[in-house]
């Protein structure tokens, strides 16, 4: 059941706040909770079992945590002062077990359900090099609806809760709505409970402009996905299945537009997400922040897939770097080397585990671990050379902060990562090498007019609506960089303006959606993972 779909809208969507503006407030959770398990089964059936036990296993884990707190505070009032330090080794020995158990185990399920077949064939690689040859012992396994997502957001309450940060709830109902928020469950964004913990478990009376307001962007949302996105998948398809029989231009537009798709699908679906909360006055993270405005990659990923990027943030990349060996690590370091390679050392190691850990988490292949590891070394080299560009500047007398030079900045972090998509979407690193150097060969701009892109799926009126709505993408994104909250703008501007602009996205996405005779149906691409 796609967030797209007529029954999402009505019964789910529709059916969820009819009810749930009905029931008392004291008891709305439970609604939202009763229409998320049921969104979960249509969409995996039996492995609904999956994401209650992960539930259940962060429930038990955080209540368990609560009690060796409680005990901590009550034993240390009684014991002597040179006895304290010794117990509250113990007890942080005690709660490590438990948060490290429930990881584990969370995190084990994800792995065999998810990377077991890759795993395996990595084992039968490795035998075939000593000349030991055996079949994949492993098999295909259906993969539970959101469980790469699911999981992050159980490592962090349980994560949160060790260190402090909150209480562990001792509402189980409370935790399992944390974890299956229906319109979260699929694609994000990455929950933390103490962001919305509390927010879905208390009832929010009925509020005209929180329902306006997310209806607004859920439109805004379909007109992503569906004249946009869903339009470009056409193009895209051609290209990424038959990629032996393309080269040059075709093969650059086709990488610009699986680009244009991904953000126009991505985005959207987190508007779609964003705005179903909202109409129950739950107000779920942000994902993107204009990302292809950035200067650099670091920074297009501070902006692109943020609630990914900020859970690796804290719960791999500063684990590791506080971590004792890490600690170790960067005390030899200062002892033995200058300050710039004392800090790059350490700190360089500390995000090759983490975007390794992003690749890995798009997906079980060597092609996703590749990709997390090409951003890895881009950010690596940059900060390599950034010394020895300070000072090429510096004597070129290169003004870093005009217009000029932070416009070469976008359009260099726009092809890194146009390049790094072009390897998310190929099958495999042999058909992203292919690819890659195939954008070189035979290029030239008659294609343009020669009639060869319009020969794959899309008219000059398709090209258009992409050209269009792309600009339309742009425009938006820079308006709101500019610190301008669009929903809220429109609000106050005169009923005529409003409904016209409601108007043309309703009717754009009925008129120019790419559904219908011709078209291809389209899933969510980041649903997959």
């Amino acid at each position: 059941m796609s967030y797209t779909s007529i029954s999402y809208l009505v019964f789910i969507l529709l059916g969820a706040f009819i009810v749930y503006n009905i029931v008392p407030l004291k008891h709305r959770w439970k609604v939202l909770l009763a229409f998320s398990y049921l969104f979960y089964f249509i969409n995996s059936g039996r492995y609904i079992i999956f994401i209650l036990f992960g539930s259940l296993t962060i429930y038990v884990g955080g209540l368990l945590i609560n009690k060796i707190d409680d005990g901590c505070s009550m034993a240390r009032k009684a014991l002597p002062k040179e006895n304290k330090k010794e117990y509250k080794a113990l007890i942080g020995w005690q709660k490590k077990c438990v948060c490290v158990c429930v990881v584990l185990v969370n995190v084990g399920i994800l792995v065999f359900l998810k990377y077991s077949v890759f795993l395996g064939q990595v084992f039968t690689d490795v035998l075939g090099l000593i000349h030991i040859n055996v079949e994949n012992p492993m098999y295909q396994r259906m993969m539970p609806l959101g469980i790469s997502f699911y999981t992050l957001s159980a490592v962090s309450y349980i994560v949160d809760v060790y260190r402090g940060k909150y209480r562990a709830s001792d509402k189980f109902g409370k935790v399992a709505l944390f974890l299956a928020f229906f319109p979260h469950i699929v694609e994000g964004p990455i929950a933390r409970f103490d962001l919305v913990g509390e927010q879905m478990y208390e009832g929010h009376r009925f509020s005209y402009e929180n329902m306006t307001m997310g209806l607004q962007l859920i439109l805004w949302g379909f007109f992503k996905k569906i004249v946009i996105a869903d339009r470009a998948n056409m193009y895209v398809n051609q290209i990424f299945d038959n990629y032996a029989s393309y080269t040059g231009l075709p093969v650059v537009v086709g990488m610009l537009l699986y680009t244009l798709q991904l953000y126009a699908e991505f985005s959207g679906c987190m508007d779609i997400v964003r705005g179903s909360a909202q109409m129950f006055g739950i107000g779920l993270s942000e994902n993107f922040n204009q990302p292809f405005i950035s200067k650099t990659v670091s920074e297009f990923w501070r902006r692109w897939h943020m609630t990914l990027g900020a859970w690796f943030k804290d719960y791999v990349f500063y684990s590791v770097s506080l971590s004792k060996p890490f600690v170790k690590l960067s005390k030899k370091t200062r002892e033995h080397m200058n300050t710039f390679f004392a800090t790059f050392v350490p700190m360089s190691i500390a995000m090759f585990i983490v975007w390794f850990g992003t690749g890995i988490w798009h997906g079980a292949s060597w092609k996703y671990v590749m990709y997390g590891l090409y951003y890895w070394a881009i950010m690596v080299i940059g900060l390599l050379m950034e010394p020895l560009f300070k000072k090429l500047y510096e004597k070129m007398n290169v003004d870093r902060q005009g217009k000029v030079y932070r416009l070469l900045q976008v359009v260099r972090t726009f092809i890194f990562v146009n390049v790094g998509m072009l390897m998310f979407r190929a099958d495999d690193l042999t058909a992203f090498g292919h690819m890659f150097v195939s954008m070189f060969r035979e290029f030239t701009f008659a294609d343009l007019t020669n009639g060869t892109l319009l020969g794959m799926k899309l008219d000059m009126a398709d090209f258009a609506v992409l050209a269009v709505g792309a600009l339309i993408l742009f425009l938006v994104g820079l308006y709101k960089e500019k610190g301008h909250q669009i929903r809220a703008e429109l609000a106050t501007k005169n009923i005529a303006l409003r409904w016209a602009v409601y108007y043309v996205l309703l009717f754009g996405v009925i008129i120019l959606g790419a559904y219908g005779k011709g078209y291809e149906v389209a899933g969510f691409i980041y649903a997959q993972f």
